[in-house]
C-alpha cells in the first residue's frame, strides 16, 4: 500500500459522500486506502460508511467519543500505507492538495509536509483571530517555526506518524511531536473551503486546553531528557531567596527586634519548602525518565541512517535497534 488517507469524523453524515468523491478524484492512479475513523457519531455516519461498497474504504468505529487525538492515533495505527495523509472530514481541506505534498515527501526527502491555510474560510473572531495568537505563541515557545500549526492536512512518512504519541489533545501539536522525533518538516500553501454541512466542533473554549498542552510541549521539547535542569533550577532559586529572607530575619531577631507575625517570615518559610519540594520532584522525574528509557530498551536519540563502506544501514522503525542492510 503506497498511501493511507486518515480521516477522523464526529457527526459528519452529509460530508462523507462528497469528501470520498474528492479523495478518489485526487488520487486516481495511486495505490491508496481511505481510513475513516468514527469518533462516536450519533447521526448515522457509521451506518452510511458501512453501507458503501468502496474497495478503497476502511472503516474504524470507536466504542465512544474519545476525542480527535485518540481517533487520529487509531487511524494511523490501522493505516497500512508507506505514506500517511491526514485531513478533516468537514470538506474544508481539499484532497487535491495531497499529490503535490506527497511528491515533496517522496522526492525531496521531507518526513512531514504540513498545509498552510493561506486564505482561511472561517470566522475572524472565533477562529482566525485566536488561531493567529496561538500560532505565534507556539512558534515562540516550541522552536518549531511554522506559520499554521492547526491545519489538519498533513502528509507523513509512515514510520514518523506511527512513532508519534498523540495522547490527550495533542493533535494540535503534531508538528512539534514530529520535531521531537527528529523529523524534517516543511510547510506549503493549501486551499481551504468554507464549511457547507454540519457544525464546527471548535470554539473559544479550547483556548485553555491549547495553553495547557503547550506547557506540556515545552517540557517535552526542552526538558524531557533532562528534567532535573528544570525542577532543580527553579527549586534552587526559590530555596536561595527563602534562605536569604530567613537570614535577614535572623539578623533582625539577633538585634532584638520582634519578627513574629511578619508576612515576610511566612514568605521565607514557604519559599524554602517550595524549593526543597521542587528539587525532590526533579529527582523523582529524573528517575522516572531513566526508567522509561531503560525498561523499554529505548534510547534518548534517533538515528536516521548509518553509512558504512559498502552499503547503508538503517535501523528498522519500531523494532529493537538492530541495523538492517539497505
Amino acid at each position: 500500500m503506497h498511501l493511507s488517507v486518515v480521516i477522523t469524523i464526529l457527526n459528519e453524515l452529509d460530508n462523507i459522500r462528497p469528501l470520498l468523491a474528492q479523495v478518489h478524484a485526487a488520487l486516481e492512479g495511486y495505490d491508496y486506502e481511505v481510513v475513516y475513523v468514527d469518533d462516536g457519531s450519533t447521526d448515522g455516519s457509521v451506518r452510511l460508511l458501512k453501507s458503501l461498497e468502496d474497495p478503497h474504504l476502511v472503516v474504524v468505529e470507536l466504542r465512544k467519543n474519545y476525542g480527535q487525538s485518540l481517533a487520529l492515533m487509531a487511524g494511523i495505527d490501522v493505516a497500512r500505507g508507506q505514506y500517511i495523509a491526514t485531513l478533516d472530514g468537514d470538506l474544508q481541506n481539499d484532497p487535491a492538495d495531497i499529490p503535490a505534498m506527497l511528491r515533496l515527501v517522496e522526492r525531496e526527502d521531507w518526513d512531514l509536509v504540513v498545509g498552510e491555510r493561506v486564505d482561511r474560510q472561517d470566522g475572524a473572531v472565533l477562529r482566525r483571530g485566536p488561531s493567529r495568537a496561538a500560532n505565534w505563541l507556539i512558534r515562540q515557545l516550541s522552536g518549531v517555526h511554522l506559520r499554521d500549526y492547526g491545519c489538519a492536512l498533513k502528509v507523513f512518512r509512515a514510520e514518523i506518524a506511527k512513532d508519534l504519541g498523540i495522547y490527550g489533545e495533542l493533535h494540535r501539536f503534531i508538528s512539534v511531536l514530529a520535531s521531537l522525533e527528529g523529523a524534517r518538516i516543511t510547510q506549503v500553501p493549501v486551499r481551504h473551503h468554507a464549511r457547507q454541512f454540519g457544525k464546527s466542533k471548535y470554539g473559544l473554549g479550547r483556548t485553555f486546553k491549547v495553553v495547557s498542552d503547550l506547557i506540556l510541549m515545552l517540557f517535552l521539547k526542552k526538558y524531557l531528557q533532562k528534567p532535573m535542569h528544570l525542577f532543580a533550577q527553579a527549586g534552587l532559586l526559590l530555596f536561595t531567596v527563602g534562605a536569604l529572607i530567613n537570614v535577614y530575619l535572623l539578623g533582625l531577631k539577633l538585634m532584638g527586634q520582634d519578627i513574629w507575625g511578619k508576612p515576610i517570615l511566612i514568605l521565607g518559610a514557604l519559599l524554602v519548602l517550595a524549593g526543597i519540594q521542587l528539587v525532590t520532584v526533579g529527582i523523582i522525574v529524573e528517575v522516572l525518565m531513566r526508567t522509561y528509557y531503560e525498561s523499554q530498551n529505548k534510547r534518548p536519540y534517533k538515528v536516521r541512517e548509518i553509512k558504512r563502506f559498502g552499503g547503508v544501514e538503517v535501523p528498522a522503525p519500531r523494532l529493537p535497534r538492530v541495523a538492517r542492510n539497505a
